[in-house]
């Protein structure tokens, strides 16, 4: 019985590792990644309806590395907060930028990449903007929940000169909206919209101007999720040691623009 009962426990054990990092996921031994699925490159759908971008090809090397299964689960970026702390997703894998209000909320890895606001004007700039302050009398638009709106709704003078100021659920909408002459200007994330421009060829052009601060980016958790923020971190530093994220960088940017030192 005592030989029976041993072996019994090693099956036990066994079993138990062949589910991955199970303490760190759900029943199912999976972690669910928040993210805004038409924010390309970061994260969004191929013509297939896939979800592909550079985040999703990290997020995914790192549930490998931990041995476990990564659901990618769209939000309404807008309702990111309510998303990340009801436990609907365990983090935001996104093209997140770090900012004090968000940590209010959640905590965040090392940061990843560096971001900044710009502006974005139809080719010939006909509406002669060059700066923040040329917004005056202008429509303005971003996207909703982003950290533009932040800039924008902390800078109330800045906001009452704009003739109106539009968010949208995406980047997709703003730049349709644009193109038609519905806004005359965007402030936008730079990584973001130097993709979408390549897609777009010739419709837009970029205002060399930074809005607000530079800011970085990193991986959102909820503030009780330390352990899987510290796992994460520990595969997610492995990745730019052996040269992984930088790949991946490649293959998006066509540049390593991975900050973390290796």
């Amino acid at each position: 019985m005592r030989k029976i009962f041993i072996m019994a426990m090693l099956l036990m054990m066994t079993l138990t590792g062949c589910g991955g990092d199970s303490d760190l996921t759900d029943k199912s031994g999976t972690i669910k990644i928040g993210l805004d699925d038409e924010y390309a490159p970061m994260g969004f759908r191929d013509e297939k309806g896939e979800l592909i971008g550079f985040d999703i090809d990290l997020a995914k090397e790192a549930a490998r590395r931990l041995g476990v299964k990564a659901e990618f689960v769209p939000i309404d970026w807008d309702k990111k907060e309510e998303a990340i702390t009801s436990g609907r997703v365990d983090m935001l894998w996104n093209g997140c930028d770090i900012t004090d209000e968000r940590k209010e909320y959640m905590i965040f890895s090392k940061p990843y990449m560096n971001n900044r606001q710009i502006l974005i004007v139809k080719r010939g700039n006909t509406q002669n903007i060059h700066s923040v302050s040329d917004l005056e009398g202008k429509v303005v638009g971003t996207q909703a929940g982003s950290n533009s709106v932040d800039y924008v709704e902390q800078h109330k003078d800045l906001k009452e000169s704009f003739e109106a100021f539009k968010t949208y659920r995406n980047y997709r909408e703003a730049f349709h909206d644009l193109d038609k002459d519905l806004v005359d200007v965007l402030i936008a994330d730079e990584i973001v919209s130097r993709y979408a421009m390549l897609k777009r060829a010739g419709k837009f052009e970029i205002i060399e101007v930074t809005v607000g601060s530079a800011t970085e980016i990193g991986i959102g958790f909820r503030k009780d999720n330390i352990e899987l923020r510290d796992k994460v971190q520990k595969v997610f530093d492995e990745m730019v040691k052996d040269g992984t994220a930088r790949k991946i960088s490649e293959q998006w940017f066509q540049a390593d623009l991975i900050k973390l030192k290796r």
